[in-house]
């Protein structure tokens, strides 16, 4: 039985809102950044910290040109060290730079400083690719737009240097605040796989914003992966994460045939567009703007309106969960803030078995383990 969906009426009057204290975020960042896990990749602790000790509020301009003022430097010498022929060096400055500008546009381009801060950042990663031991292709694949939508999908292709075409293929996109340039995946070039990078609906560079239907997305890739003879359509494993994942589940059930296998990684299903987890989201994990974000990429004005408009994309109110489904792995940490686990539980209780791993741990259930566990699934379900 479809749930019946009612007004959220209470949640979306206006009420005061949750402010993370910056120097709470710091102190939560603090970790991150020394372990250099997302979104701090390449970052260099002392950089950051003196970002983050020196900002007072979250003005999202301000917040670009800080991160953007660490980033210039670094652009400055990775010039340098190319006329000098230290490509060594050009490239870890170049990655540098990016790792700033990409701070800068965090967590998503709602500013005209933080779209600045975007293309700085995609023009950096391509300059650092220029010597990397995979290179990127950028891509345009095409698209059929509806109203006011792009006609084109921006996506970064990488292919094995050795190995029989066609390769298959690992297409991935991030959630929210993970664009494009952040899928690498270079263990899975190693393994003889090709990746395919893409935005999700309403992030980065993606044509059209997210809604009840922008799973035409994929649609619109996996068409152009069959137009690639050095792609294999029919080994095409797909990944998804965060609120990335959502449209993995969704994309594991529609286009269930035209996939051999789909993760699904800390992404939202149905409770997570409720009231109820709605009402508690914003004092979780995520760093800060978390309605903004998603607002933003669902097309919505702000908090408000996504509340209002959240339940909405209830993949159990769609009637997605009970239809058949391609081969699903579910991951995520037992005591995500962010999306609830229950969430998960809800897809053992519809349509085809799938198998899960859950973690002792937070949003998307990062370990030492997590990563190798999901790649040798998808190594296993490709080969």
């Amino acid at each position: 039985m479809t749930p019946t969906l009612v007004p959220n009426k209470e949640l979306s009057q206006d009420k005061p809102r949750y402010i993370r204290p910056i120097n709470e975020l710091w102190e939560m960042w603090k970790p991150r950044v020394k372990m250099r896990i997302y979104p701090f990749t390449y970052a260099r602790y002392e950089d950051v910290e003196r970002v983050m000790t020196s900002l007072t509020s979250y003005d999202r301009d301000k917040w670009a040109t800080a991160w953007s003022s660490v980033a210039k430097p670094y652009e400055d010498n990775a010039a340098k060290a190319e006329k000098a022929g230290d490509t060594q060096s050009a490239k870890e400055n170049y990655l540098l730079a990016y790792q700033y500008y990409r701070l800068a546009r965090f967590p998503t381009i709602n500013s005209e400083g933080k779209k600045r801060a975007y293309k700085k950042s995609q023009e950096m990663l391509m300059k650092a690719a220029k010597y990397f031991d995979f290179p990127i292709e950028r891509v345009e694949i095409p698209f059929e737009p509806q109203g006011n939508e792009g006609n084109s999908i921006i996506a970064y292709l990488r292919v094995p240097k050795t190995g029989a075409k066609p390769f298959p293929l690992l297409l991935s996109w991030g959630g929210i605040d993970g664009f494009k340039e952040e899928q690498s995946n270079d263990e899975v070039l190693e393994h003889g796989l090709a990746t395919l990078a893409i935005d999700g609906p309403g992030v980065g560079d993606s044509p059209l914003k997210g809604s009840e239907n922008a799973e035409r997305l994929f649609e619109a890739v996996l068409d152009w992966v069959g137009t690639r003879r050095e792609l294999d359509a029919k080994k095409v494993a797909i990944w998804g994460y965060s609120t990335g994942g959502y449209w993995a589940v969704k994309v594991a059930h529609v286009y269930k045939d035209r996939i051999a296998c789909a993760v699904s990684q800390g992404g939202p299903v149905h409770y997570a567009f409720e009231p109820e987890w709605i009402s508690q989201q914003e004092r979780g994990e995520y760093a800060f703007e978390v309605f903004d974000t998603l607002a933003f990429a669902f097309g919505k004005s702000g908090y408000q309106e996504w509340v209002e408009y959240a339940p909405k994309l209830s993949l159990l109110r769609q009637g997605i969960l009970d239809k058949p489904c391609a081969s699903l792995l579910l991951i995520n940490g037992v005591h995500d803030s962010l999306f609830p686990i229950k969430d998960y539980y809800l897809l053992f209780e519809h349509g085809s078995p799938k198998c899960a791993r859950f973690f002792e741990a937070g949003h998307m259930g990062f370990t030492k383990d997590t990563n190798k566990i999901i790649l040798n699934w998808i190594y296993e379900k490709l080969t």
